[in-house]
């Protein structure tokens, strides 16, 4: 393997993993102790701060995106919905259960897919991956969404259905289809067809 003397971009330079959709690569841009926002500047690849957290509520997981995806018509597609007019225009995002509490951001995962959540922004269809850390010494041996806490994707769905809001506004986010591993197969094999796509890949 020929090295580089530079840092790989975290979304366009790191590969999704050989065992994708099974296992993929995450980058991590958000922990759970995070009261602050953080993302990727995509032009850079480097990380920054996109808003503080107005609200107590915190991330419940590991939370940031797949490497060389892309939500745009094939996504679109997948939702089956009249309210969804395209994908967000982001890469695919992730959550990544584990029981280590890690401090900070910026790394990368082995994540093992167990479903999705299809949220609905303004129009958007902002899938959000669900996997558990790979050889997680708890959680690692879910392979489903009905195996994992209930309790614990209860969390994800409110989370995300409430991390937009801001003191005197609310953003109008729906939560479309909660599915299951094979579906989840299917929309991070879209977000790849629909990144090659967009960047002739």
């Amino acid at each position: 393997m020929k090295l580089s003397h530079f840092t790989a971009h975290p979304w366009h330079g790191v590969a999704i993993g050989e065992e994708a959709p099974k296992i993929v690569t995450a980058f991590i841009e958000i922990v759970p102790s995070d009261t602050i926002k953080y993302e990727i500047d995509k032009a850079s690849g480097l990380m920054k701060v996109d808003r503080p957290q107005k609200y107590s509520s915190l991330p419940p997981a590991l939370y940031g995106f797949i490497p060389q995806t892309y939500c745009d018509e094939k996504v679109r597609l997948l939702a089956n919905d009249k309210k969804v007019l395209h994908g967000d225009h982001d890469p695919l995002d992730i959550c990544v259960i584990t029981e280590r509490n890690i401090a900070s951001n910026g790394f990368l995962v082995r994540a093992k897919t167990i479903g999705g959540l299809r949220l609905i922004d303004d129009g958007e269809a902002d899938d959000k991956i669900i996997s558990v850390m790979a050889d997680d010494p708890i959680y690692g041996g879910i392979d489903t969404l009905k195996d994992a806490p209930q309790s614990l994707i209860d969390r994800i769905r409110h989370y995300f259905l409430t991390y937009k809001d801001f003191p005197g506004q609310k953003r109008k986010i729906e939560m479309g289809e909660v599915y299951e591993r094979d579906m989840a197969f299917k929309v991070i094999e879209a977000a790849v067809a629909d990144y090659k796509s967009k960047f002739h890949y």
